[in-house]
């Protein structure tokens, strides 16, 4: 269970001590660390402009960054590897902030847009749409990708409250597992009952940043900054309810308003996300955990952390694919996959999983 931001420094809710270790005495630094993160993103940025499968001197690639000359290296960076980072940094603001949203509006440790079914809800949205109503553009996935991932959130949730008045974390995971399974067998069915689907579709389902343009970007740009805007106005009754529904109420938060705006930017971010680059995974179970751990449970601070540090990740592994499958690349979402895969199996080894 989580516990309220604190208004000083080292206290938590009704000046109980907060959490030592996880940032309660980080105060001032928490800011510079936000700095620091802004400074290794544009860092993991220029990267992702620079490193690609076109061996392209660093020197060659910051002059034409600015003074493009019409060349094919010019090309090369303006129109495929400058969009091709943007979209990884809204891509990583999106996942990071639904999943700390997630976490944070169920107080589930595990709780991420890919464990709960979200993202393959998603997925499903685009295989339904491209398989029998001819959707074959970005725009069209990203509203289908919002009503699947509705779907299935609103299905996850019927499942874990079945039969009890509250929603267990343990009961949305099992509920989130059998979801995912359900309509991981709907999705292959499909695709093989249809093979001009699972064309289109094959390229996108593994997650990934490359071939995409400005046009992508433009696309779910919308959807990502009224989908943030959304969950960071939500940190300080996400604080307020952070120890229980009752303690929220008497601090004077609107829960079920709350939660409904939650749920909302959750669809608009992970949608969005998932109909630009497909499903990837472990971004948005990770990140907000890393974030907790450098200022502890202060929403605020998680999610500003959340949207700092999420396309730091996206974008570093987005490098690394390229890297390691030179003179080819490995796509993100498999690379997020390795990174991120270990970090679940500590949570899950853990004996008691906290939000603190």
């Amino acid at each position: 269970m989580s516990v309220e931001a604190p208004d000083k420094p080292g206290t938590g809710v009704g000046g109980l001590p907060a959490p030592a270790g996880r940032g309660s005495s980080a105060g001032p630094w928490r800011g510079l660390g936000l700095l620091v993160a802004a400074a290794a993103l544009l860092l993991l940025s220029l990267a992702g402009i620079w490193v690609g499968t076109r061996d392209i001197p660093f020197t060659a690639t910051w002059s034409l960054l600015w003074h493009p000359d019409g060349s094919n290296a010019a090309v090369v960076i303006h129109d495929y590897r400058i969009p091709r980072t943007a979209l990884g940094l809204l891509v990583g603001v999106a996942l990071g902030l639904s999943g700390a949203l997630m976490q944070a509006l169920t107080r589930n440790p595990l709780a991420d847009p890919g464990l709960l079914g979200v993202s393959l809800g998603a997925s499903t949205g685009v295989v339904v749409g491209i398989a029998f109503l001819g959707v074959g553009t970005v725009l069209g996935y990203v509203w289908f990708a919002f009503l699947g991932a509705a779907l299935a959130s609103v299905a996850v949730h019927l499942l874990g409250s079945a039969g009890r008045r509250l929603v267990t974390p343990d009961r949305l995971v099992v509920a989130g597992a059998a979801v995912t399974a359900v309509l991981y067998a709907f999705n292959s069915a499909v695709l093989l009952l249809h093979p001009r689907a699972f064309d289109e579709f094959r390229f996108w389902t593994v997650g990934s940043l490359a071939g995409r343009k400005y046009d992508v970007v433009y696309v779910i740009l919308p959807f990502v900054v009224v989908g943030a805007l959304i969950a960071l106005a939500l940190a300080r009754p996400l604080n307020a309810l952070a120890m229980g529904d009752q303690v929220g109420r008497a601090l004077g938060v609107h829960v079920g308003r709350t939660r409904l705006f939650g749920a909302v930017a959750v669809m608009l971010l992970c949608g969005a996300a998932t109909a630009a680059a497909g499903p990837i995974g472990f971004v948005g179970l990770a990140v907000p955990h890393i974030a907790r751990f450098l200022v502890g449970p202060d929403q605020r601070w998680v999610l500003a952390y959340s949207a700092l540090l999420a396309p730091i990740l996206l974008i570093g592994a987005d490098v690394l694919g390229r890297v390691l499958g030179s003179p080819g690349e490995v796509q993100v979402g498999i690379v997020t996959a390795f990174l991120g895969g270990p970090l679940f199996l500590a949570l899950c080894r853990r004996r008691k999983l906290v939000m603190l």
